[in-house]
């Protein structure tokens, strides 16, 4: 009896010869070279736009993206016996970006810097529920202050606190207050920016999940997977996220930080305004909040020790990650943004 699987697949022109189970999805051998099979979240316009996306990518130069095959009826998706829209991708077999190694790290930004050069001539019009709001990212940080706040109230509420809440109320004052002052900079820069020219430009198309995973170095090139999340927003806030991520794990390694900066502006130069941009990204204690978000919507009767321990490492890591935010802010006079 076949499965929804094999139902699925036989929707596709090309030979199934082997799959097997990975990343909650399925990965298939085929007659055409792997493909990853996966249920799919999102309207078939969408699903069609980042078929035409990719295809763009791949006819200009970035031969190893996740590209959707369409079926033999050229639709997008399949759907099974029960309506259930399911995508096939290409897929690649391939290591991961090692978040240890410079090297990957470098090409992995220059890679993205690439696909932004690209995608910044991606002839087609943007749908609008794929443009992000110029003001989306305050109204987020607002909010993550606020929520902040609230944490603060209720644990200092209670009656009986424990470790993780004790550090939590020690060091709240400074990471509040470094989260007012980014939302007070991003007012600044907005009211500026409303009359600047050249604002529009630091706008395009973003892979929206650029991180280590979805990146595999091949061996014939890399490929860069994932574009689900694609929108239209200010483009470096992909490096913003990758950057960030990444120099978590690096203690916030200044040395590393300018060679992550330099590799992408080698490839794609980053205007005064990405640069402020950028900043933000970064200089919002964006850790912290997720801490606190994370303790305040789990049980208070057991706190994981491992909210403890990630607060504590954030803690120490500050003095580090001020020093980094310092030479980009004062190298690019992000204050006067």
């Amino acid at each position: 009896m076949y499965n929804r699987e094999n139902l699925i697949l036989e929707q596709y022109p090309f030979e199934v010869k082997q799959t097997s189970k990975g990343r909650g999805a399925l990965i298939c051998n085929t007659s055409e070279g792997l493909k990853i099979l996966k249920e799919y979240r999102g309207s078939e316009g969408r699903a069609d736009f980042l078929y035409r996306l990719l295809q763009f990518l791949t006819e200009h130069g970035q031969e190893h993206v996740d590209c959707i095959v369409r079926t033999k009826e050229e639709k997008t998706l399949a759907r099974d016996i029960d309506g259930t829209p399911y995508i096939v991708r290409d897929w690649y077999d391939g290591r991961e970006c090692d978040t240890k190694s410079r090297e990957d790290i470098l090409r992995a930004i220059r890679q993205l810097a690439d696909i932004h050069n690209i995608l910044r001539a991606f002839p087609d019009k943007i749908p609008e529920y794929l443009q992000i709001q110029g003001d989306s990212l305050l109204l987020e940080n607002e909010r993550h202050t606020r929520e902040l706040k609230k944490v603060r109230n209720y644990i200092s509420a209670r009656k009986k606190k424990n470790d993780f809440e004790m550090e939590f109320l020690r060091s709240f004052e400074l990471f509040y207050q470094e989260a007012i002052n980014v939302v007070n900079l991003q007012k600044q820069i907005m009211e500026q920016d409303s009359s600047a020219e050249g604002v529009k430009d630091i706008y395009g198309i973003c892979h929206g999940d650029y991180n280590q995973h979805n990146v595999l170095f091949l061996r014939q090139g890399m490929a860069v997977l994932n574009f689900e999340k694609a929108s239209y927003d200010v483009q470096v806030a992909d490096l913003g996220n990758f950057m960030r991520k990444i120099l978590e794990k690096h203690n916030w390694n200044m040395g590393l930080g300018m060679d992550m900066l330099k590799a992408y502006n080698d490839i794609r130069k980053l205007s005064h305004q990405e640069m402020a941009q950028l900043y933000i990204r970064l200089a919002y204690p964006e850790k912290f909040w997720k801490i606190a978000n994370h303790y305040f919507n789990t049980s208070k009767a057991w706190v994981c020790g491992r909210n403890l321990e990630k607060l504590q490492k954030f803690i120490l890591q500050n003095e580090t990650r001020e020093s980094f935010l310092n030479l980009i802010g004062h190298s690019f006079e992000i204050g006067d943004a």
